[in-house]
């Protein structure tokens, strides 16, 4: 798939615009259960990468995604901003030009792997790992048949999402609260969430590179 600059201007545009129409919601979520800061925290963020959109989207994809990530650890701040920014310059370090569906799977679990490591976590302890290893698994799963991955990808981040209400949070500070972390959704679990909507939204609309297609 080669993503031309118009392309990765709307993804741009659908992750930064994913970020601020929640940003009160994920505010809301982490109030619950953390520093009360992870919306505030992630629309700085993306209005950052927003506001550079242009040259962002003419770079190729492995250099947009890399100089994204950049901009998420320099302006998140908190602990979002190390892991978010590892993702995607992670992302970024691994991923082809012009990926193939199994290069893009593969680039995304060694980055998802990277998250893993910065942030010290794995799954089932309430965190955006949740959502992401799910999206991991489904991309693995689907390189050989990619028709509905997108649904699929959607799918698997909702119910990544839904699955962290009955955890127990065993990191960062959600942890703290011990059993009192139960019944909520992680903030970092719904941002990543929205983040692969967005994504899929406007990848939905390009051919899938081993003949099918996302949705």
């Amino acid at each position: 798939m080669k993503l031309d600059t118009e392309t990765k201007d709307r993804l741009i545009a659908a992750m930064a615009q994913a970020i601020a129409s929640h940003a009160g919601e994920l505010t809301d979520l982490d109030r619950a259960i953390g520093d009360g800061d992870h919306g505030s925290n992630m629309k700085r963020g993306f209005d950052a990468v927003l506001a550079d959109r242009a040259n962002l989207a003419s770079k190729p994809l492995p250099d947009m995604l890399k100089a994204l990530g950049t901009h998420l650890v320099m302006t998140i701040g908190g602990a979002s901003g190390p892991l978010y920014g590892t993702l995607f310059m992670a992302l970024g370090k691994d991923i082809p030009a012009e990926p193939s569906l199994a290069d893009a799977a593969r680039a995304f679990a060694a980055a998802v792997n990277a998250v893993k490591a910065r942030g010290k976590a794995t799954t089932g302890e309430k965190t955006m790992l949740e959502v992401l290893q799910p999206v991991v698994d489904v991309l693995q799963a689907s390189v050989s048949n990619p028709a509905g991955l997108g649904d699929r990808v959607k799918a698997a981040a909702d119910a990544g999402l839904e699955s962290t209400k009955p955890m127990k949070a065993s990191k960062g500070r959600a942890s703290f609260l011990g059993e009192r972390s139960i019944g909520h959704l992680d903030p970092g679990a719904r941002s990543s969430q929205l983040l692969a909507h967005a994504v899929i939204g406007v990848l939905a609309a390009q051919p899938a590179l081993e003949g099918g297609r996302l949705s």
